[in-house]
């Protein structure tokens, strides 16, 4: 059975996503033909061509008398510069930190030319803004039909849905793990059945699963797509392809959303064996990225090994249980990645390595001298020892992204860190003393949270300076199925927002007893960012990936790994 897999646009361009080398690797063992495609760098490589910049720049701006081409030079500066600038981040003048900042500062001016056509909305580097709210069925209804307001239709018209009358696939696999690919996907799959391709479209991914209680409520959205597949896909899409291919009922499959005449079905949710088959990069275009060397990410584990954060949605309230891959797998397919693709630098996707996997990666590695770097998510967990991150340096270990959130020990309790301040401070200047960039997620606002708290968050991490690299301040966020959004009296939560036009909504607005508001956690974090020493290069800053290379060769320099607030 041939089988057409897509992962649609906003992601950052620097590295694939995991979601479809798994499943092509999958499918592919059972005999398969796969043809995968990464729409998202297909896109970002498009709009960054002088021939469709001077497109734009003929083209109209809504509220504007002027074309592009008329307002003066720096329109035809960008046709000039673009394609240099796209070489300059994929060589090695990444590194020259004035060279790849003029390239960056290029592509995001070439990035607003090319939406200029739709605004307001606004395709940018780390993310697409949309003026119609794509977290309602109605208005995305609406728009995935309106060529002049949908930035992504004419794109797709004209690409990759060509391509897919072309092949005339069996089923078509639309990848969605993001809310900022949520237009995207569902303009692709408007066009497929509007092309007449009879190919079943199946979607998922993420925040396909985050939706699996709204979309038997919107079954107009059914009219975009036949299925949607729930939670870990690799084992309930292969039963699918094997079911339509055999001519059986669809209801056989696990996990599956589908509307049967005017009624919405689902199968009842269930937890899957996954698979620890190499993910198979072959047939992405990994020269079209838009960083200097290749990062391919990897998995170590399915869930979480904690699993209790108040505030996390992993697992999306579904039948997910954590379950690591053998760790001398791991290293195996490490090396695999480096041996077939040429890929040095490995960024594992995990919610958290496990203490045991980060033991058994830095002895291997460190012993064949494998010359891999990588990175990962990491709890600031009493196993991190002096030794063991000393070891994971050794090993090739190169970044490390801490979950902070909050250094109140009233927070913490109340979100169910599991965390301790001295375990927190001692890990960060063990791990900055081996030489390993350390990042730092925090954020202020969990309910019940004072300002008092938020306080102590912003003076642990200002204490810490000598030994935090980067950090990505944020505001709470209340995410469906987390445990605050399930049982929210238990946290403090005396009302969450539901707006009945927002019926794909995977974020809620919410009132609190006491404690931080949503509007004075938003300013709070707004202000710190707004004081925090500026980065005279700040492009290696803007995607995980890129603070992975960049260590990676500050490293390989010899060279100090500069401090955030320095």
């Amino acid at each position: 059975m041939k089988v057409f897999l897509v992962f649609p646009p906003h992601w950052l361009p620097v590295m694939p996503h995991l979601a479809l080398p798994t499943l092509t690797a999958h499918l592919r063992a059972h005999g398969h033909e796969v043809i995968q495609r990464d729409l998202n760098v297909e896109v970002f490589d498009t709009l960054l061509s002088p021939e469709h910049l001077a497109h734009c720049a003929s083209q109209p701006v809504p509220g504007q008398a002027a074309t592009a081409s008329q307002r003066g030079s720096q329109t035809s500066r960008l046709v000039e510069r673009v394609a240099s600038a796209k070489a300059a981040m994929r060589d090695a003048r990444f590194y020259d930190g004035r060279t790849s900042l003029q390239a960056f500062q290029t592509l995001n001016a070439s990035l607003a030319l090319a939406s200029a056509p739709f605004h307001p909305d606004g395709f940018e580097f780390t993310r697409f803004v949309s003026s119609v709210p794509v977290d309602s069925s109605e208005a995305l209804l609406r728009v995935v039909a309106d060529p002049q307001r949908n930035f992504y239709y004419d794109l797709f018209q004209e690409g990759i849905v060509r391509d897919i009358v072309d092949e005339q696939p069996d089923l078509i696999g639309i990848s969605i793990p993001t809310l900022d690919q949520m237009l995207a996907g569902m303009t692709l799959a408007h066009l497929i059945k509007q092309a007449g391709v009879s190919s079943h479209i199946v979607v998922g991914g993420p925040h396909i699963s985050m939706l699996r209680d709204q979309l038997p409520k919107t079954p107009a959205m059914f009219d975009l797509f036949d299925s949607a597949l729930v939670f870990e896909a690799e084992g309930a899409l292969l039963r699918l392809v094997e079911v339509l291919d055999e001519g059986r009922d669809v209801a056989e499959v696990p996990n599956l959303i589908w509307r049967h005449r005017d009624e919405v079905r689902s199968t009842p949710p269930q937890a899957l064996p996954v698979s620890d088959l190499l993910p198979d990069f072959d047939g992405l275009p990994l020269d079209r990225y838009l960083a200097p060397d290749l990062v391919l990410p990897l998995l170590s584990s399915h869930g979480c090994y904690h699993g209790k954060c108040a505030f996390c949605n992993v697992g999306y309230g579904g039948p997910c249980e954590f379950r690591m891959v053998d760790p001398d797998l791991v290293v195996e397919h490490m090396r695999e990645l480096k041996a077939r693709y040429g890929a040095r630098h490995i960024f594992f996707a995990d919610e958290a390595l496990t203490p045991k996997t980060l033991r058994v990666l830095s002895t291997e590695l460190a012993e064949g001298r494998d010359d891999i770097h990588w990175c990962g998510c990491a709890r600031f967990d009493d196993a991190l020892s002096r030794n063991l991150l000393e070891a994971m340096s050794r090993g090739g270990c190169r970044m490390l992204l801490f979950g902070l959130e909050t250094a109140a020990e009233s927070t913490i309790q109340r979100m169910h860190k599991g965390t301790r301040l001295e375990v927190m401070s001692r890990i960060l200047r063990d791990s900055a003393r081996a030489g390993i960039w350390n990042h730092t997620f925090f954020f202020f606002g969990f309910p019940g949270e004072t300002m008092e708290a938020a306080q102590e968050t912003v003076n642990f991490v200002y204490a810490h300076q000598d030994a935090i690299h980067s950090g990505s301040p944020g505001a709470f966020l209340l995410e469906r199925y987390a445990p605050a959004q399930r049982s929210p009296e238990a946290y403090g939560i005396t009302h969450i927002v539901e707006e009945p036009d927002h019926d794909l909504a995977i974020y809620f607005d919410y009132e609190v007893a006491s404690g931080l508001d949503e509007a004075l956690a938003d300013q709070l974090a707004t202000r710190l960012i707004d004081v925090l020493p500026s980065r005279p290069f700040g492009q290696f800053y803007v995607a995980d990936a890129y603070r992975l290379l960049y260590a990676s060769h500050l490293w390989d320099e010899g060279r100090p790994m500069p401090l955030w607030l320095a």
